[in-house]
Parts: C-alpha cells; sequence; structure tokens
C-alpha cells in the first residue's frame, strides 16, 4: 500500500522507492513485480533506470471491483434495514401429551441417555 500511495504522487525508481520504506530494494522490486503482474502498475526504461507508475486503467478496474462490493453490501444492507420483522414461531409447552402412539411420557423423556459418571475410583 505505501509503494501504491508513493506511486500516486508520479513515477518512480525502485532506488527513490526503498530510500523512502523501511525495507530492502529487492523487496521493493518483488512489490513492484507484484502489482505490475495485478496490473496496477506500469514501467518504462528512463535512461539506465526503470521508472514505474500507477496504470490508470488497473486503477480504474480495481475502483470499479470495490464499487461493485460496496454496492451489492449496501444493496444487502438495505434490504435487511427494510425487511418486515418476522417473529419466532411459538414453541410448544413441555410436559404435555401429545397423543401420538409410542412416545414416551415420563420424567426422563427429555434427557440425555448417556450414562451417568460415577465419583471416585474403580478396581481394574
Amino acid at each position: 500500500m505505501a509503494i501504491f500511495q508513493r506511486l500516486a504522487n508520479g513515477p518512480m525508481a525502485v532506488n527513490e522507492l526503498a530510500s523512502t520504506l523501511p525495507v530492502s530494494r529487492p523487496a521493493v522490486s518483488q512489490h513492484l513485480r507484484v502489482l505490475k503482474d495485478a496490473g496496477l502498475v506500469t514501467d518504462s526504461k528512463a535512461g539506465t533506470r526503470r521508472m514505474y507508475q500507477l496504470d490508470p486503467e488497473g486503477v480504474a478496474r480495481l475502483r470499479a471491483h470495490f464499487d461493485l462490493v460496496w454496492e451489492k453490501a449496501l444493496g444487502a444492507f438495505q434490504r435487511a434495514a427494510v425487511a418486515p420483522v418476522v417473529s419466532p414461531p411459538a414453541k410448544k409447552e413441555s410436559g404435555k401429551k401429545s397423543g401420538k402412539k409410542g412416545e414416551k411420557h415420563d420424567k426422563d423423556s427429555g434427557r440425555s441417555r448417556r450414562p451417568k459418571k460415577h465419583s471416585g475410583s474403580r478396581a481394574h
């Protein structure tokens, strides 16, 4: 991001960029390669130096992408904000007999069937 922001001020050589950042020149070159592969930066030769600058078309594509992301997110938020509030369904009262054949209605019918743990030690 720091490299992108510096290039927004105009073209710069790798050495110029590296002198303003807390990373090495090879690290700056690697970052520039990534930005170039992403279509956000172009380079050109100026004598013995290679000058890097933002690619306006790449930046426009990036902006269009983020505009679409925000449009979708804000649209979803707006739909959620204006959607009618739906009350959750009422819970059935426990303990009532449903009258269905084969159902158990004893005091343990709603409890887990796991065996109880015993305290103390066992002899092996």
